[in-house]
C-alpha cells in the first residue's frame, strides 16, 4: 500500500471515482488508492475486526458512497498503512499435522504478558507445562486475552479421543479437544511451530492419529537403565504423541524392579517402586500409558537363580536355559504373585504376558523329551493334549490374572499355535515381532482369525545391542521409507483390508549385549528411528518431506 495515501475525515464515505488526475485532494477508497490516470490500486488488507476478504483478496468495508463537503474534503493526515499478510502455510512438525486450512494474519508468537489459560480444571497440567515451555504465566480458568494460549474441552463424545483443533487467530492461540490427550497433542504441535520457526502460522490445524497405540519398548531386564534416562524418553516420547512405554523388566539376565513378594529374585542393580511410581506419573502426565511385561514361561533365568527347583529338565536331567517347568504348580503361583504385585504398580490399561521362545518347544519331539510336560498336558486337557496344549493353557491362566485387574492383554505372536486341543483366548491381542521362531505363523492367520495386532516387525522395529543373530540397528530412513503398519513381517504389506485391526506400531531395544552400548549411544541411535515411526503411526499418508529435508526438520523441531 501507497504511504502518501490520504483518507476523508469521516472515514466511512467514498467519493465517486474521478477520470482526472489525483490531488492531495485524492482518497483511499476501502481497499483501493486512486492513482492518476483514474486508476485504483487494489492492495490485501488485514481489518482487526476480522472482516472477510473480497474474492480478490482484499478484506471489506463497511463504507458507503456519499456527498463529499468542503470540509470532508479537505487534506487529512496520512495514517500509517495497513500491513499485509501472505497466506500461511502449513506448519511443520513430528508427527506432520494432518490438516490445516491456511489464513491471512500474523501468526502468534510467545511475547511477555502472555499467559496459557484453561476453560477446564482438569486441564491444569498440561496448562502448567505449556506455560513453562513457551516462556508464559500459567493464568489457570480465565477468559484469554491477546497474547494468550487457551486450552479447552469441547464436552463432545470423541470419535478419535486423541484429536484435537488448535485455532490461531486475533493474536491468541485456542487448543481444543474432546479428551485431555487431545489437547496435550495440540500443545505438542505448539510447541515444535514455536521451536521451528518462532511463530505458529495463522488458521486451523485439525489432527489425529492415524493408530490407537504408538509404542516405545525399553528391554530393562538385560541391561540396568537408571531412573533419570527412562524419564528422559518419556518427555521425548511425549513431544513425539506416543503414548505407551513398555517395560520389559524380566528375563534370564536380571530381574530389575523392586518386589516384596519375592526379593530373592531382584537383581542388585534395579529400579525401586518408588522411582518406578515416578516414571509411571510422569509418563501419564504426557499421557503414555507404561506397559509392563513379565516374560514367562521362558525367560525366566533370574527367577530361576532364586529358585533352581522350578528350573525345567528333560529327560536326561539337562537343564533348559530360562525355562521353568511349567507341569510344577508352584512355577506358576511365583508368577502370579508377581503379575499380582505390579498391578498396583502399574494402573495401566496393558499388560505384556511374553509367552514367547518356551525352549520345550523347539525341540523336533517335545513329549519325548518332556515327558512330565506331555504327563501333564494329558491330565489337564485329555488323551490327545500336547506339551503345546500345556504351554497354551498357561498363557491362559495368566491372562486370566490379569484380566481379574482390568487389563488388556498381549502376547508375543510365537506363544500362540496352530490347532491343538487348547486355543489361546480371543482376547489376547498379537504383538507380532517375527516368523522366523518356532511356532510363529504368517501375520494373515492372525489377522483372518479376527485377532488384533501390534507392529513389532523385527527388521525395521528391533534395536538389539551388538547386533547378534544377524540384527542390524535400524534407520529411520528405512522407517521412514519402506514400512507402513501394515508391513507386519519381512517387507511385504498384508493387504488393506486388515489395516483396522492392526493397532499400531512399537519401536523395541533388546539389550542381549548389554554393554556393547551406553544409554547416552542408546539415545542417540534410537533418535531418528522415533521420530519416522511417529511419522509413520500418526499419519498414513505418504510424507511430504524427503529424508534429508525430514532429517533437518528434526533438528529444528524435536
Amino acid at each position: 500500500m501507497c504511504g502518501r495515501c490520504v483518507v476523508s475525515r469521516g472515514g466511512r464515505r467514498r467519493a465517486p471515482r474521478r477520470k482526472t488526475s489525483v490531488t492531495s485532494k485524492g482518497l483511499l477508497l476501502g481497499v483501493g488508492v486512486v492513482l492518476a490516470g483514474g486508476a485504483v490500486a487494489v492492495g490485501v488488507t488485514v481489518w482487526p475486526d476480522g472482516a472477510k476478504e473480497t474474492p480478490g483478496g482484499a478484506a471489506s468495508t463497511a463504507a458507503r458512497e456519499a456527498p463529499v463537503s468542503e470540509e470532508a474534503a479537505a487534506p487529512a493526515p496520512s495514517p500509517t498503512p495497513t500491513r499485509t499478510y501472505a497466506l500461511s502455510k502449513k506448519p511443520q512438525t513430528i508427527p506432520a499435522v494432518r490438516g490445516f486450512e491456511a489464513a491471512r494474519g500474523p501468526g502468534w508468537k510467545p511475547a511477555e504478558g502472555g499467559r496459557v489459560v484453561v476453560r477446564n480444571g482438569a486441564l491444569a497440567d498440561e496448562g502448567k507445562l505449556t506455560a513453562k515451555e513457551l516462556g508464559l504465566t500459567y493464568g489457570g480458568e480465565a477468559q484469554s486475552r491477546a497474547g494468550d494460549v487457551e486450552l479447552a474441552l469441547t464436552g463432545t463424545k470423541p470419535s478419535v479421543s486423541e484429536a484435537y483443533t488448535l485455532t490461531v487467530k486475533g493474536g491468541k492461540v485456542r487448543i481444543a479437544a474432546p479428551a485431555e490427550a487431545g489437547v496435550f497433542y495440540g500443545t505438542r504441535t505448539l510447541k515444535q511451530e514455536v521451536r521451528g520457526g518462532r511463530t505458529a502460522p495463522e488458521g486451523v490445524v485439525k489432527d489425529q492419529p492415524a493408530k490407537p497405540q504408538r509404542g516405545f519398548m525399553l528391554d530393562i531386564a538385560r541391561k540396568h537403565f537408571t531412573a533419570g534416562w527412562i524419564e528422559d524418553r518419556v518427555r521425548e516420547l511425549g513431544d513425539l504423541k506416543y503414548n505407551q512405554l513398555g517395560l520389559h523388566f524380566s528375563d534370564d539376565q536380571g530381574f530389575r524392579i523392586e518386589s516384596t513378594s519375592h526379593p530373592e529374585v531382584v537383581s542388585q542393580q534395579h529400579l525401586t517402586k518408588a522411582q518406578v511410581k515416578k516414571i509411571v506419573q510422569l509418563a501419564a502426565a504426557r499421557h503414555i500409558t507404561v506397559v509392563p511385561e513379565i516374560d514367562s514361561p521362558g525367560h525366566l533365568g533370574a527367577v530361576i537363580a532364586a529358585h533352581p527347583d522350578l528350573q525345567l529338565r528333560n529327560a536326561k536331567g539337562v537343564a533348559t536355559r530360562g525355562a521353568v517347568d511349567i507341569s510344577k504348580p508352584a512355577a506358576a503361583k511365583i508368577i502370579d504373585d508377581l503379575l499380582n504385585e505390579y498391578a498396583d504398580v502399574f494402573p495401566g490399561a496393558y499388560w505384556h504376558l511374553g509367552a514367547d521362545e518356551y525352549q520345550a518347544l523347539v525341540v523336533s519331539n517335545p513329549e519325548a523329551s518332556y515327558p512330565q510336560l506331555a504327563t501333564a498336558a494329558r491330565q489337564k486337557y485329555g488323551s490327545n493334549a500336547t506339551v503345546k496344549d500345556l504351554a497354551t493353557g498357561w498363557l491362559n491362566d495368566r491372562a486370566k490374572v490379569m484380566a481379574a485387574h482390568d487389563r488388556t492383554l498381549r502376547a508375543w505372536n510365537d506363544g500362540f499355535f496352530r490347532g491343538g486341543t487348547v486355543q489361546a483366548s480371543k482376547s489376547l491381542q498379537v504383538a507380532y515381532w517375527t516368523g522366523k521362531e518356532y511356532g510363529a505363523r504368517p501375520p494373515v492367520e492372525y489377522l483372518s482369525a479376527g485377532r488384533k495386532v501390534v507392529n513389532y516387525n523385527d527388521e525395521f522395529l528391533y534395536y538389539v545391542l551388538g547386533e547378534p543373530n544377524a540384527f542390524k540397528y535400524p534407520t529411520g530412513q528405512r522407517i521412514y521409507e519402506q514400512w507402513t503398519p501394515r508391513v507386519l513381517r519381512g517387507t511385504t504389506a498384508v493387504a488393506a483390508k486388515y489395516d483396522g485391526q492392526i493397532l499400531g506400531g512399537s519401536f523395541a531395544v533388546w539389550c542381549d549385549l548389554a554393554n556393547r552400548q551406553t544409554e547416552a549411544q542408546v539415545a542417540a541411535g534410537v533418535r531418528m528411528p522415533l521420530r519416522a515411526l511417529a511419522q509413520k503411526v500418526w499419519d498414513p499418508a505418504k510424507p511430504g518431506l524427503t529424508w534429508t529435508q525430514f532429517k533437518t526438520l528434526a533438528g529444528r523441531v524435536s
